[in-house]
């Protein structure tokens, strides 16, 4: 049977990754069984990251590949009700979640001081005393970095929500008075839609980039309707 490796469910999430949501929903969208591994090890996995697979003893990383070995072994076409244009939109969509509003969104965790240290910072709490806020300071450090490699970390905090917000706007403006982001069926990206909406609307984490994510009404209605449909538990919860 296949095993999806992720988080467990965290900050009134399914995942504390959108990542670890996305494989999640492909996988609930695809049909087919497969268990939850809650609490693997990134470092086990094939690309050093979560969320993994193993599929009859093979191991894949990286939501993408997950997919396609899954639409391939399993016959399943997630973008089945999509044409070539649609499929075109969906893709440039998703890369614009994860390659640009992911980024907002670990800035909002990671640099903001309330938001690190009730969120992130409990990754830390298993390691020992005597390590623990050490590894917690140098980790912090090296997503800091990280952030700045990527570009996005060299602006400043008005300026990278400015970035998110357009973002943001964009997502609310594709997805329009439809059901699901293409339209009245679902498709793959409507994974990758839940997984950031969601991600970015939990009220754990209190910020301007939730704000502006609040402002978007089709985006509230249209996480709720996701969340009510794959994680009915976790809606009768936020009820």
């Amino acid at each position: 049977m296949l095993i999806l490796y992720g988080f467990g469910p965290a900050f009134g999430l399914p995942a504390a990754s959108p990542f670890a949501i996305k494989a999640d929903v492909q996988l609930k969208m695809a049909g087919i069984p497969y268990t939850y591994g809650a609490g693997g090890i990134p470092q086990d996995g094939p690309k050093g990251k979560i969320p993994y697979i193993e599929d009859d003893g093979v191991r894949l990383g990286d939501t993408h590949f997950i997919r396609a070995h899954v639409e391939r072994k399993y016959g399943v076409d997630l973008d089945a009700p999509l044409s070539t244009v649609e499929r075109a939109r969906a893709w440039a969509i998703e890369r614009l979640l994860e390659d640009h509003l992911y980024w907002a969104m670990v800035h909002e965790r990671w640099m903001n001081d309330a938001n690190f240290a009730k969120g992130p910072a409990s990754f830390f709490n298993a390691l020992p005393d005597a390590v623990r806020d050490t590894a917690r300071r140098e980790t912090r450090e090296r997503v800091k970095g990280t952030l700045h490699s990527h570009g996005l970390g060299r602006h400043s905090h008005e300026e990278i929500l400015a970035l998110a917000q357009r973002s943001l706007d964009s997502l609310a403006a594709e997805l329009g008075d439809k059901p699901y982001l293409m339209g009245e069926e679902l498709s793959g990206a409507d994974a990758t839609a839940f997984a950031f909406a969601t991600s970015v609307l939990t009220p754990y984490f209190a910020g301007p980039l939730r704000d502006a994510a609040l402002a978007h009404g089709n985006l509230v209605a249209y996480n709720w309707r996701m969340m009510q449909r794959y994680y009915p538990e976790l809606a009768q919860q936020a009820a």
